[in-house]
């Protein structure tokens, strides 16, 4: 049996900024709320509710002398209008490259552009995104959705083609959009804004399925960049679990496997990587 371990596996930046914000108030006696989960990672939420930091739905849900997180996906820009002006006491830990697409698409002129984003629209990151639009907006997960929204563009006859993407979206699917786009709309401005990180990640698991007879994906289900991972390594390895503790690692396939690959997720901290790790040697 042989395990290749991917090198770039794990907490990204933005994530252990988020977490180590929420620690570093927790520790310094403040007590703590985050307006949803920090990180798409059940593991960390708990291990910090632990601590005294508890996860609220609502900013109506804080209690007196109590500091909010914002979590690394960041939140709809009503919402940090709101905090603002009363006077909330809380803490940004948006990742800074989701901050700059709220910028981008902040600047772009309501009366004469149009801004696409590559995403899935029900998540927090992209829900925050659009937010930030003072214009028409429009989304697309693949080139199916895309396709209709090309098919709008010219009959609205916008002067400019804005175009930016969810920080963890397929790169794969970006590249063929990204084309696709430029066919139709010649004046298109396009921002690749996934994430260094997440390519990195992406093009790793690829090369990593693509020589393996058994996947491992760890990672909470919860999170979009993990789930991503999975969908691109089963393409490769038809073989491909997605799993978020040891415990649920199915050990007859690890004992039949000749190669295994392992990779996982943005929010999947370096203990429960290890812990799968240790329970294959074992093996």
């Amino acid at each position: 049996m042989s395990v290749t371990i991917a090198k770039n596996a794990g907490f990204c930046f933005g994530v252990s900024r988020a977490v180590e914000l929420v620690e570093q108030a927790a520790q310094s006696g403040k007590k703590v709320a985050t307006l949803g989960p920090i990180i798409h990672n059940m593991e960390v939420v708990n291990e910090l509710k632990e601590r005294g930091c508890r996860s609220i739905e609502s900013i109506d849900e804080l209690s007196d002398g109590e500091t909010l997180v914002i979590r690394s996906h960041g939140v709809k820009k009503s919402i940090i209008d709101e905090l603002d002006s009363k006077n909330i006491d809380y803490k940004d830990a948006t990742c800074p490259f989701v901050k700059k697409i709220h910028r981008i698409v902040s600047q772009a002129n309501p009366e004469t552009d149009v801004v696409l984003v590559a995403g899935n629209p029900e998540h927090p990151e992209v829900e925050g995104i659009i937010s930030n639009c003072k214009g028409d907006f429009y989304t697309f997960n693949n080139e199916e959705e895309l396709d209709k929204i090309l098919d709008i563009i010219p009959e609205k006859n916008y002067k400019q083609v804005k175009v930016a993407a969810q920080t963890t979206f397929d790169t794969k699917e970006w590249k063929k959009s990204v084309k696709k786009i430029k066919k139709v709309c010649t004046n298109a401005k396009i921002f690749d804004t996934i994430c260094s990180a997440t390519s990195v990640r992406q093009s790793e698991a690829d090369l990593i399925a693509a020589q393996s007879d058994f996947m491992i994906v760890i990672g909470d289900r919860h999170s979009s960049n993990t789930g991503k991972l999975f969908n691109i390594c089963k393409r490769r390895c038809p073989d491909t679990v997605l799993i978020e503790t040891a415990g649920e690692l199915d050990l007859s396939k690890v004992r039949s496997a000749k190669q295994i690959g392992v990779t996982a997720g943005a929010s999947t901290p370096a203990r429960i990587i290890k812990e799968v790790l240790d329970t294959m040697s074992e093996e």
